[in-house]
């Protein structure tokens, strides 16, 4: 299959579920897996080496981590452990390192001040790049500040880790920076069309600032896919829980996509974060079907191609398809072996 695809999985799914699932998406051509570290759900670190534990062939990257809940010294020394459990694929690290801002409210109520995010992330990924390299490092930053710290391993490979860095982004000034400094970004879900291809003008002027094309940065975007050939209307639904989630709590996500303040406040009366299930149904109800056709790929497997198409001559690289149906089995089967014509 020449086309890309991968899963994001998150927490709406048992784990040793979502490890079988690895497995049959590997079996049916799937590239990647990207684990969400997400809420105050799951960590990815434990699920990513879960996944390299079950799988041989796919890649498995974390979409995204948090950079202010981990010293840079200790991405990089996870990462490394990970890179050696999991080996390498057609000589190319089976692991991947996607990092994020993190977002509210979630952030303040931990106690994290996400002050000048757009200099943490430039240094977190320099300072961890250099640690990748195996060599000792000084980095002296606003944020980042090692003195003579390297990734101490005293028996086993020793070789530079070859692990590709994404940051997850949203805005304009992190999307251009993505593209000067980082091997790939993770494109945001629950955008519409037309954000992904501004977001993809914005990567590329970014890589031109360091002298790369836009060939150079991966583009891989977290998809959203409401699917179910029997019943579309079940699909849909599923949908517009997830939207009234991102309404109410990263609204910044939904005004990057044009969706109206009227439709925002709406929403925001309803529910919060945390939310239960019924608070996710009751704001649902206020949400029209053509805002989640314009954010996702919904309905049947030929709505769901139709749209995951659209995204990718947007400019998307690999879509990132996060199931949102009990059953994942439908969505690997729809798009497995599917080229876009």
């Amino acid at each position: 299959m020449s086309q890309r695809m991968a899963l994001y999985l998150q927490d709406k799914h048992d784990i040793q579920y979502e490890l079988e699932i690895a497995q049959y998406a590997e079996e049916r051509g799937f590239s990647e897996i990207w684990q969400a570290d997400t809420r105050l759900a799951r960590d990815c670190v434990v699920m990513m080496s879960a996944l390299l534990t079950k799988t041989k062939r796919l890649r498995i990257g974390s979409g995204v981590l948090p950079i202010w809940t981990r010293n840079p010294a200790v991405i990089a020394a996870s990462w490394s452990t990970m890179w050696e459990l999991g080996g390498k694929v057609d000589d190319r690290s089976r692991v991947m390192l996607g990092l994020g801002a993190w977002w509210e409210p979630i952030a303040s109520r931990v106690g994290v001040e996400r002050v000048k995010p757009l200099t943490a992330m430039r240094e977190h990924v320099e300072a961890i790049r250099q640690l990748f390299t195996m060599e000792e490092v000084t980095y002296s930053g606003k944020f980042i500040n090692l003195d003579r710290v390297r990734l101490d391993v005293a028996f086993g490979d020793t070789s530079p880790r070859d692990i590709p860095i994404y940051i997850g982004a949203t805005g304009d000034k992190m999307l251009e920076m993505s593209g000067e400094i980082c091997d790939g970004v993770v494109l945001n879900y629950v955008v519409s069309v037309d954000y992904i291809r501004r977001a993809v003008e914005l990567v590329e002027r970014g890589a031109k600032k360091a002298g790369k094309t836009l060939d150079d940065v991966d583009r891989p975007e977290l998809l959203v896919c409401c699917l179910s050939d029997k019943d579309p209307d079940a699909a849909m639904a599923e949908g517009k829980k997830l939207v009234a989630y991102y309404l109410a709590t990263e609204p910044h996500i939904m005004k990057a996509s044009n969706v109206s303040e009227d439709l925002l406040e709406k929403v925001q009366a309803i529910m919060s974060w945390p939310a239960t299930e019924e608070d996710y149904i009751r704001a649902s109800a206020v949400i029209p079907d053509e805002v989640v056709r314009n954010l996702m790929a919904v309905g049947t497997s030929d709505e769901c191609r139709a749209k995951v198409k659209e995204y990718i001559e947007a400019g998307v690289t690999c879509p990132i398809l996060y199931p949102m149906m009990d059953d994942i089995r439908p969505v690997v089967d729809a798009f497995a072996d599917w080229e876009p014509s």
